[in-house]
């Protein structure tokens, strides 16, 4: 309810299970029953199998899925439903290739490569790395805090931003403050389009 009344435009519920962030699927539901109008419920899975996401759909009510892991277009397209296809940044990655091949999302989320951790690792990739154009909403993530957001987004001109970690007093642990002082950064600064 911080982000929401922070001004967020989507809030992410974690359901992979070894995340600091893992939500179950009865603390979800309850999460996105209370969240108001025009704020997006996002369903973040990593490799998850089609019926713990089938489940998850049946028990909470989800805008958008965002798939984080090596899932296959035809995967992600296969409940129907609206998604983004996050993609880690990693040295030599065609993201260009990659966004093709899932041409039915509805945007991508571009964050951190990191050998042992699917997103989450509080640390920024290489900006000048972020495509210049697409036919689709990009989404920057990885290490975005209040002190680099203003830089993040003048660099990318990203159509959105994802922060996690960057508003966390602890691990997994999200301070109000934080949020709202995020929140207010990113919107302040005017992008290009």
């Amino acid at each position: 309810m911080a982000a929401c009344k922070a001004g967020a435009d989507a809030v992410g519920l974690v359901f992979y299970k070894p995340s600091s962030r893992y939500v179950d699927v009865m603390t979800a539901a309850t999460i996105a029953d209370v969240m108001p109008p025009f704020v997006q419920r996002v369903g973040l899975f990593v490799n998850a199998s089609e019926v713990e996401v089938k489940s998850t759909l049946a028990q909470v009510d989800l805008d958008l899925l965002q798939f984080h892991g090596d899932e296959l277009p035809e995967y992600c397209e296969s409940f129907g439903r609206a998604y983004i296809k996050a993609f880690a940044m990693k040295p030599g990655f065609d993201v260009n290739a990659a966004m093709h091949a899932h041409r039915r999302a509805k945007g991508f989320l571009l964050d951190t490569y990191h050998p042992q951790h699917p997103g989450g690792t509080g640390e920024t990739f290489n900006w000048s790395e972020f495509p210049r154009t697409s036919d689709k909403p990009l989404i920057l993530a990885g290490g975005l805090t209040v002190a680099n957001i203003a830089q993040a987004i003048k660099l990318c001109q990203p159509y959105a931003v994802d922060v996690s970690g960057g508003v966390e007093s602890g691990k997994g642990i999200k301070s109000s403050d934080m949020i709202r002082a995020f929140i207010s950064k990113a919107k302040s600064i005017e992008v290009v389009l």
